[in-house]
């Protein structure tokens, strides 16, 4: 998913493109998900954008948006696996996006948008796996921030160092008891943070992911502020171009796991590891990274092996489920049940397909049963890779359906009262029990 330096990197480019011009064509591609899920249309916004000016861009944490001369103002957020295609522009510089760009409009583009000045500009928005978003929030362009989505999330790390101070940090943390990865993960603390930046992060100021955020010390707090403001703002300040990272960040040396023959070290030998905090895969250095207070419990070991770390997982889920005394599972636990039920079912057609094609080839003798077993593994990565897309995007979805979620019970609670009725003076002094005012007669 990209972070807050990616999405930095895609507002530079539409700013530089798009500032000061009119928007002479503007095509908005039906999608339930990317529209529908926030509340809008394709049809609505591509008559809310059509012929306006783009006075600028902005972004919070995870969240980018255009300035149009008038409201409504387009707000997007790339999910998993969205873009920004500016043409002619050098905007694609990370792994996933690492395609070419002379097919135009790039394929998977959900909005695209042109210019009739002589300097023309062509934007698109693009993806894939369709967990990006595009809404339009209908307020004066100062106040963008001050509307849904952005009010629900927590300050952004470069553009609100007034607001995201040591004391501002040190009260957060304490107030919560949960695994300090988690908690910069979640967006309603501090926007803009995802897995590699929050682990970038964790190196740089020594501490380990798994430990609570209320186990620090004010030395330890500081010197995470000061390692938060420097991760985020050097990403930003190259755009989030990795090849001008500093040679000694884990960035360039995380990327070894499960890759025959990749390195698993930093350059001084410090060996790398992966544990799972906040269902996401952390990359730790325990030798710099030693816990200092208590922690959330391992859920893989550091230097354990596989079957290991899959046996502890097991036991941290066992636990877990022991404790529930009974009560039926949460919402999130059913989703991934049923996500792995359709996973199953995907993967005994994928394994049902590949045994027919490797029935046909060995006929001809052309090819050998191993096809199957690289389709089985195929298809398991694949499950694997949209199970913890799901789950990512479940996390980056919580601060807007916590507001909702209060709102929805003290509305509840409201009608509630409402039906049970209330004490009503009557004009004769006594009270009737009732939810209407009587004329003082039974």
């Amino acid at each position: 998913m990209p972070e807050i330096a990616e999405v930095a990197r895609a507002v530079h480019f539409l700013r530089k493109s798009l500032s000061g011009k009119t928007l002479s064509l503007v095509k908005a591609y039906d999608d339930a998900n990317v529209y529908g899920k926030v509340g809008t249309t394709a049809a609505e916004v591509q008559k809310a954008l059509m012929g306006k000016k783009v006075m600028g861009a902005g972004q919070q944490g995870k969240y980018f948006w255009l300035v149009m001369a008038s409201p409504p103002h387009p707000v997007f957020h790339f999910g998993m696996r969205g873009w920004f295609h500016v043409r002619g522009e050098p905007t694609i510089n990370f792994r996933s996006h690492a395609s070419s760009d002379e097919e135009w409009p790039p394929k998977y583009t959900k909005l695209l948008l042109e210019t009739d000045e002589a300097s023309k500009a062509e934007a698109a928005f693009t993806d894939a796996r369709r967990f990006g978003r595009i809404r339009l929030v209908d307020c004066p362009g100062d106040d963008i921030r001050q509307h849904t989505p952005l009010k629900e999330n927590g300050p952004d790390p470069v553009i609100d160092k007034d607001t995201l101070t040591v004391e501002w940090l040190e009260k957060k943390m304490n107030s919560k008891k949960v695994p300090i990865k988690a908690m910069m993960l979640d967006q309603a603390n501090i926007s803009g943070i995802g897995n590699w930046v929050g682990d970038e992060i964790l190196y740089n100021a020594k501490i380990h992911p798994e430990q609570y955020s209320n186990t620090f010390s004010s030395d330890q707090i500081k010197q995470l502020h000061k390692s938060l403001r420097y991760v985020c703002q050097t990403a930003v300040d190259v755009l989030g171009d990795s090849s001008k990272f500093p040679e000694d960040w884990l960035f360039n040396h995380r990327w070894g796991k499960g890759k025959k023959d990749a390195p698993t070290t930093m350059p001084d030998g410090s060996k790398i590891v992966h544990l799972t905090v906040g269902g996401r895969t952390s990359a730790v250095v325990p030798s710099i990274q030693k816990k200092t207070g208590a922690v959330a419990g391992d859920i893989k070991s550091e230097g354990a092996s596989d079957s290991e770390e899959k046996s502890e997982e097991e036991a941290v889920k066992t636990k877990g489920k022991a404790t529930t005394n009974g009560k039926t599972k949460s919402a999130a636990s059913k989703k991934k049940s049923v996500a792995k039920k359709e996973a199953d079912v995907e993967l005994k057609e994928e394994e049902d397909e590949s045994e027919e094609e490797v029935k046909k080839v060995n006929k001809k003798g052309a090819r050998s049963t191993s096809t199957n077993s690289k389709k089985r593994k195929a298809a398991t990565r694949k499950v694997k890779v949209e199970e913890d897309d799901e789950d990512e995007e479940e996390e980056e979805e919580k601060p807007a359906k916590r507001q909702k979620a209060k709102a929805n019970t003290k509305k509840a609670k409201s009608t509630k009262s409402e039906e049970k009725g209330t004490d009503v003076e009557r004009p004769n002094g006594s009270r009737r029990r009732s939810g209407r005012v009587t004329n003082g007669k039974d």
